[in-house]
């Protein structure tokens, strides 16, 4: 099993609840949604390898 380190994130309401109607489209919960923008956009920065163990 993979370990996840929690931490606390605070964002804008209007941001929160696009990314909650976007995770309950793709059926995703908001974590796992915010989880896999972050993902998408460190391997398009190149900041980290496609495919690697981060992904839940």
């Amino acid at each position: 099993m993979v370990y996840k380190k929690p931490f606390v994130l605070r964002l804008n309401p209007e941001i929160l609840k696009a990314i909650e109607k976007w995770a309950a489209d793709e059926f995703r919960s908001t974590n796992g949604q915010l989880e896999w923008i972050i993902c998408e956009a460190l391997e398009k920065a190149g900041r980290m390898k496609k495919k690697q163990q981060y992904r839940s």
